[in-house]
């Protein structure tokens, strides 16, 4: 099947189906440039209806899903569009990449790259957008748009120099600037309007390990936590770097590396949620926490999730979130993990598994504490050589044995 090339400013029609758009960055990785890809759902006016118009990866599956971010790696990011499930009025779908917080432009990468597939994964369409000389932070990378009744794709490669902020604003959402220290009113406020979604998400580290939500008295809704890494890197395997690990063929055995938590309720019962020993819980019922599968290699792009019942957290005293190495990974910093948390109506907040050693295979990644009804959000990034020394650090009191999958 031959592939359609565009540039800048090109079209072409697609098929009337799911299609799966991809994003590729070269290089994958430039020193600085944290880079975030979006899409924004458009109607006739080129503007979003609303939250659920934006997709990302703190928003992965908004609406009915029919626009969905289905999963991202170092210099990638992949989204599914059902074109024929789209809501009435979606005249438009814009595929955007952003640099967090400005910290370079563009014209430090080689290229931007679009690729367009059908329902049976077939590329129908690539969009090669030149990036040498840009001096914006922002793009609009190319969009699939409706007229007369057909379905297209147009390389667009529209830089803002701004940001995210203007183009954001281009599409109607609204970004707020950070509010100037005001004096005390004098008179009592309105109540509070809706908080604007944020698309900039928050890296706890070692100079911010910490941060306290506000007790909400509707709970917390759905917590979902996820642990992703860097994909088909074989024990063996000692270059190539990030591209290679996304490319590269051979028979070399994916890494297994799993996510797990230990909870303590407030009645005093203790135990852990994990894939060893069949431990996957339940989010509707007690004890209200979720591992939702487990990926085995990092085939599935989206890694692994644990779902917490926000509703119940009344119910929680303290969850220890940990990633742990079962088998295929020699170190760390080949594995290149990622905790992210998603609470809804917050910013994403992210934690980096760094400085690990290659002789201790369990890390306690992030502690969530229940403070006066508070999510209290520590970053621990400790490393143990298992369970059983973990437990006794943070002296949790469970009796641990050898388990298997």
């Amino acid at each position: 099947m031959s592939v359609t090339q565009l540039v800048a400013g090109a079209n072409c029609p697609v098929p009337r189906e799911k299609l799966h758009v991809e994003v590729l960055l070269s290089p994958a990785q430039v020193s600085g440039a944290e880079v975030d890809i979006s899409a924004f759902v458009l109607t006739a006016t080129g503007k979003v209806r609303g939250d659920d118009d934006m997709v990302f990866y703190g928003q992965p599956r908004p609406g009915n899903g029919s626009v969905a971010f289905v999963g991202n790696s170092a210099g990638r990011a992949e989204f599914s569009v059902d074109l024929p499930t789209v809501l009435a009025g979606t005249e438009k779908v814009a595929f955007t990449a952003t640099i967090h917080e400005n910290r370079t432009n563009f014209g430090a990468f080689t290229s931007l790259q679009v690729t367009v597939k059908n329902a049976a994964g077939q590329a129908v369409l690539q969009a090669t957008l030149p990036a040498k000389g840009m001096v914006e932070s922002a793009l609009i990378l190319g969009e699939l748009y409706l007229r007369q009744g057909q379905w297209k794709f147009r390389a667009v490669g529209q830089g803002f120099a701004g940001g995210l902020k203007p183009l954001a604003e281009h599409f109607g959402v609204e970004i707020s600037d950070p509010a100037p220290a005001a004096a005390p009113p004098v008179t009592p406020p309105p109540a509070p309007a809706k908080k604007p979604i944020s698309l900039s998400k928050v890296t706890l580290d070692k100079a911010k390990p910490r941060v306290s939500l506000e007790k909400k008295t509707e709970g917390f809704g759905e917590i979902r936590i996820n642990l992703n890494w860097n994909r088909g890197q074989a024990p063996a395997a000692k270059s190539g770097g990030l591209l290679g690990g996304l490319f590269g063929g051979g028979s070399n055995k994916g890494m297994d590396l799993d996510v797990g938590c230990l909870y303590e309720q407030r009645d005093g019962t203790i135990s852990a949620i994990q894939a060893l020993g069949n431990r996957f819980g339940s989010f509707r019922s007690d004890p209200y926490i979720e591992l939702k599968g487990d990926d085995r290699t990092g085939a599935i792009s989206e890694g692994e999730w644990l779902h917490i019942n926000g509703q119940q957290w009344q119910t929680f005293k303290r969850i220890l979130v940990y990633a742990f190495i079962y088998e295929g990974a020699p170190n760390w910093a080949q594995t290149d993990g990622v905790v992210t948390i998603y609470v809804p109506n917050e910013p994403p907040l992210e934690i980096r598994l760094t400085e690990g050693s290659n002789s201790l295979g369990m890390c306690a990644v992030v502690l969530l504490e229940n403070v006066n009804g508070a999510l209290q959000v520590n970053r621990e990034v400790r490393y143990f050589r298992g369970h059983q020394e973990m437990d006794q650090t943070y002296h949790w009191g469970l009796n641990w044995r050898a388990g298997a999958k």
